[in-house]
């Protein structure tokens, strides 16, 4: 069987200690759920799993997130969940791990989601993923016997990327304020109604992804120091921190059929590989590689790329290593402007990759992410 993506939703972007700072990430994840439902008519006692991503599980976002997110919500406290953490990729993975289940048989309906709020659950607050033993290996020795004095940096590693691919500061800069040109851009248009679900504040209903900068100049963002001492990586040619949540609903041809659901995807393939975790951020073009591979497709088969904007160098040399049109990525801007909130990432991207290939007539669209431990998940969906 095949699996379809039935309605796809994200919040607005908060930044950190901006519009979402009052709400609790539990309460953010239940109000996905409820929408999820609610637009798809779809009966809340068919969901047969909800699957959330969440990186930083701890604080607030401790205790199974997702299980609570469902009591939190409008679900019959009969629906289960699960909570998980591919890091980055987090909820891109829940992504996977639903159509996996509705592909099977095993299960007919399934809502993959994620949820993020880095300003009431800063990121590092449940350890960073060190060598150190503190990090948690019952052995005492971690990671260091296999790598021995290194300490694994996203910056590190995206400082590494942009040496290794030949990008300047310069160019990653105006990668960037591109970034912020396509999302003001698409807000203006209207590109994002689909999308976001609105959460009421106190300043009235959330809408508007607030990392954007409009008025976004190269010489504001030059004149950002770098994060790494002598460096080309700044927080201006990086992804926001963040405060958000969004999920898909997932189903199979039987569920199409007993519910009355209309798809907006279909899903093509699946793909998560790994490799250099000290490099950390480079995966994504090679589980790309992959992806093309297994799928029996070419990219320029591909309509629409969704790369999550971790750093400038991340998408920069995935186009460059795979040869992509820039005109097809991240075409409504990306992570460095709109923010990354982490555990929400993956079914946010989805989310604005499918409205997008709606909104532009496309077909087939490709969403891939970086991620801690040098990882990457690649989804191939197409548009129905």
């Amino acid at each position: 069987m095949d699996a379809y993506i039935v309605t796809a939703l994200r919040t607005a972007g908060g930044r950190r200690g901006g519009a979402l700072k009052d709400w609790h990430p539990v309460d953010m994840g239940a109000a996905v759920l409820d929408a999820l439902v609610e637009r798809s008519g779809i009966d809340p006692n068919a969901i047969d799993d909800v699957i959330m991503g969440c990186v930083t599980q701890a604080g607030e976002q401790s205790v199974h997130v997702g299980r609570n997110a469902v009591l939190a919500s409008g679900l019959p406290k009969s629906v289960p969940a699960v909570t998980i953490d591919r890091q980055c990729g987090s909820s891109q993975q829940a992504l996977q791990f639903a159509a996996q289940a509705v592909m099977s048989g095993t299960q007919d309906v399934v809502i993959a989601s994620g949820v993020e709020s880095m300003t009431r659950v800063p990121m590092g607050s449940a350890g960073y993923w060190t060598p150190e033993p503190k990090a948690g290996s019952p052995t005492g020795k971690g990671t260091a016997k296999n790598y021995p004095g290194i300490v694994f940096s996203q910056f590190t590693g995206a400082q590494m990327m942009a040496e290794k691919h030949g990008f300047s500061r310069e160019e990653m800069d105006a990668f960037a304020l591109e970034s912020h040109r396509k999302a003001a851009a698409a807000t203006e248009e209207g590109a994002f109604e689909d999308e976001i679900l609105p959460l009421e504040t106190e300043a009235g209903p959330h809408t508007i992804d607030e990392g954007i900068r409009f008025d976004a100049t190269i010489e504001g963002i030059g004149s950002v120091k770098p994060l790494v001492k002598g460096g080309s990586i700044s927080a201006a040619n990086a992804s926001q921190i963040c405060d958000g949540a969004s999920g898909v609903l997932v189903v199979n041809e039987r569920a199409l059929k007993t519910h009355g659901l209309t798809p907006l995807a279909r899903m093509v393939d699946m793909t998560v590989t790994a490799g250099d975790p000290v490099i950390m951020l480079e995966e994504p073009l090679f589980a790309t590689d992959r992806a093309l591979k297994k799928s029996g497709m070419s990219l320029d088969e591909i309509d629409l790329y969704e790369v999550n904007e971790a750093f400038a160098p991340v998408p920069m040399a995935w186009a460059k290593h795979v040869g992509a049109d820039p005109s097809r990525l991240n075409v409504h801007g990306g992570a460095i402007a709109l923010g990354h909130p982490l555990g929400a990432s993956g079914t946010k991207l989805m989310a604005t990759l499918v409205h997008a290939l709606h909104r532009h007539g496309k077909r087939y669209g490709l969403q891939t992410m970086c991620e801690g431990g040098g990882q990457a998940n690649v989804t191939i969906v197409e548009r129905l």
